[in-house]
């Protein structure tokens, strides 16, 4: 999310003008995101925007500080379809009680919540709507569609986890798509661009390295929190690539292979300038262990990782450990 966005919208309000939401910054308004969600429309959206007033400015300053204090929070959304639906309708015998009513109003409105459960509103809000308002800390929300009448919408403000997959093998192609569809910003590179393509992967930003090796990874750095996978086609240029990842000092790097492959690497690796301790921090075999095989399956076991990863880097051991015990694990 960009602050100049926030900023932008800000002075349309102050302005008495009708801000944009760019849905570079808004994807949650993207076409992509509603298609095939037939009660939600470019006119609910639209709906959305010309209710913000002057009143909803502190919302969006809440938002601004969450970036520049590196906060996890969301910019979220509340889209109404059928106001009389969205207030009347109640819990069942499954759902936890929230009150005797739906939403406060018919109205759609934007909020602020931080992973804390701070929650900044100009409107009325019931219990109910606070229930699903938090719930876009759990990206963007579990339950947006659970009631009748209105769906939530968010946007995070922090910026995504740059994942580098290394080489453009099948097993890349599935875990590029994979990772990209649960919140990564991917990242591939190959020198063969009868591999590295659109159709290939269409959701991810693509390097094309020149000549016929990966000497040009080089020319790249990757940044202290980025995670990499090297998934090299035939394992060809492996220890390249975790050179790379290891002198750069990346927050996670995972390899695929066998034993003894890997131990043909670790050679190798060490000897253009890697110690023992990085090589003891590159994850081999990368993924999480339960038989994958398939290059689908084993794009599931490393994405899995991935997120494993993303959650213990993004939160303390205690507070992990309470979510654990909310779900009973």
């Amino acid at each position: 999310m960009r602050k100049e966005a926030l900023y932008d919208i800000i002075i349309a309000l102050q302005r008495h003008e009708t801000p944009v939401f760019d849905p570079e910054d808004f994807p949650c308004f993207d076409a992509a995101a509603i298609a095939g969600k037939d009660t939600i429309s470019q006119k609910h959206i639209d709906t959305l925007i010309q209710s913000l007033s002057e009143a909803d400015i502190p919302t969006f300053e809440r938002a601004i500080r969450a970036i520049d204090e590196q906060e996890l929070g969301w910019l979220g959304f509340k889209l109404v379809y059928d106001p009389a639906a969205a207030m009347s309708n109640t819990d069942n015998e499954v759902t936890k009680k929230y009150g005797e009513v739906g939403s406060a109003s018919g109205e759609p409105f934007v909020f602020f919540c931080s992973d804390a459960k701070e929650v900044v509103a100009s409107k009325p809000y019931s219990p109910r709507d606070l229930f699903q308002m938090k719930d876009v800390t759990r990206g963007p929300s579990m339950h947006n569609d659970q009631f009748d009448g209105l769906t939530w919408m968010s946007a995070p403000l922090f910026n995504k986890i740059h994942v580098w997959l290394l080489g453009a093998s099948d097993v890349a192609a599935e875990t590029a798509a994979l990772a990209h569809h649960v919140g990564f910003r991917v990242t591939v590179a190959d020198y063969d661009p009868a591999y590295i393509n659109a159709e290939r992967f269409p959701f991810a930003e693509r390097i094309e390295l020149p000549g016929s090796n990966f000497d040009g990874l080089n020319e790249y750095a990757p940044g202290p929190n980025d995670f990499v996978c090297v998934l090299t086609r035939g394992h060809m240029f492996d220890p390249e690539s975790c050179v790379w990842a290891s002198l750069h000092e990346v927050a996670y790097v995972g390899m695929m292979g066998c034993k003894g492959k890997n131990n043909t690497v670790h050679d190798l690796v060490i000897s253009r300038g890697v110690s023992e301790e990085q090589w003891d921090k590159i994850k081999r075999p990368i993924g999480l262990k339960f038989g994958a095989k398939t290059p689908a399956e084993l794009a599931i076991s490393i994405v899995g990782e991935l997120v494993d990863e993303r959650y213990k880097r993004a939160y303390p051991e205690e507070a992990r450990a309470r979510h654990e015990a909310s779900l009973g694990r």
